[in-house]
């Protein structure tokens, strides 16, 4: 009796990389998933709109924003 042994397909080949590098890919992601939800639920009450106006706040996210339009 022969084992027989089907030879590695390039299908087979491709399927394997493209799980491996999804595999990868969910590892990567998962803690800045997991740290995006844990800082959105420690965000606080928005305050009220000024009546006369005068409503700019220097907040993070606006601080955020200027350090990503620098040249």
């Amino acid at each position: 009796m022969q084992d027989h042994q089907p030879k590695p397909s390039r299908r087979g080949f491709f399927f394997g990389t493209v799980a491996t590098g999804a595999a990868a890919a969910a590892v990567v992601a998962l803690p800045r998933i997991s740290s995006q939800v844990a800082a959105e639920a420690a965000v606080p009450e928005a305050r009220p709109a000024p009546e006369k106006g005068g409503g700019y706040v220097l907040s993070e996210h606006v601080k955020h924003y200027y350090k990503t339009t620098r040249v």
